[in-house]
């Protein structure tokens, strides 16, 4: 008879001990297999399948003195993936406020987090309707502007997994977008302008335009919008509006160590 912990189903079991040892190598700056298996409650052989797994994928690995490990580098990559969404917030911000400033307007920084967009920054100029707050919210990535920039430049499977047909995208408006041909037509488009717009798509007489913010290695961290009532900012004025946002992320994206 085994005497290992059980933790529900074993695949569900194997990520719970997965990330048990990950737990316990930051606590610990490294052990050894038997320390771990001991630990965890399993069999050495189990500790080491599990440990065997992590190092394959560079979360763990082994020091000098072999069978002792240690994070890896796979947990930095992680953990600068999240310092980066931080950075954006903090990078973004005086653009944001002088974009802010010169179109009256309210500016968002957006990060994309898994099937929707949550906005990390805002700045208000003197003609935004105040009663808009969008730190912390998550809005859709089909039906705002910000959410198409995520959409378009995101990896296929994200793509395919929002657009496909593994549930209907969510009519907000009659404007709306929620055909899988015509979304997938905008969204190309917004790759090849450098933005993308909607034009009361998620809240009736609210316009938005947003562009791609990049990282050090040029692939889209965050979109950067600008947002207004339809009748101070209508879709005539959508190119205008672009030019300026486009600028305004492009020197976040600078800040961000993208070189273009």
């Amino acid at each position: 008879m085994s005497n290992e912990r059980e933790a529900g189903p074993p695949l569900v079991q194997s990520v719970d001990r997965a990330l048990s040892i990950l737990e316990i190598l930051a606590r610990r700056r490294g052990a050894g297999v038997t320390e771990i298996g001991k630990e965890l409650g399993v069999h050495k052989s189990t500790a080491f399948r599990l440990l065997a797994a992590l190092e394959s994928r560079g979360f763990v690995e082994q020091t000098q003195d072999r069978g002792s490990y240690r994070l890896g580098l796979g947990v930095v990559r992680l953990a600068g993936a999240v310092a980066a969404q931080l950075d954006v917030s903090r990078e973004g911000l005086a653009a944001c406020e002088r974009l802010a400033a010169e179109l009256g307007e309210t500016v968002n920084i957006a990060i994309r987090d898994s099937d929707r967009a949550v906005n990390v920054t805002q700045s208000r100029g003197a003609a935004s309707i105040a009663s808009h707050d969008w730190v912390g919210r998550q809005t859709p990535l089909h039906a705002t502007s910000s959410g198409k920039i995520l959409l378009a430049f995101a990896p296929a499977q994200v793509r395919a997994a929002v657009l496909g047909d593994l549930r209907p995208l969510e009519r907000f408006t009659a404007a709306t977008l929620t055909g899988e041909a015509e979304l997938t037509a905008e969204l190309d488009r917004a790759v090849v302008a450098g933005w993308a717009c909607t034009a009361e798509e998620y809240e009736v007489g609210l316009n938005a335009v947003a562009a791609p913010i990049r990282g050090a290695d040029g692939s889209v961290v965050a979109a950067l919008s600008v947002s207004g009532p339809a009748y101070r900012m209508d879709r005539a004025s959508f190119p205008e509006v672009a030019k300026l946002v486009i600028l305004a992320a492009d020197e976040v994206s600078s800040r961000m160590g993208h070189v273009s």
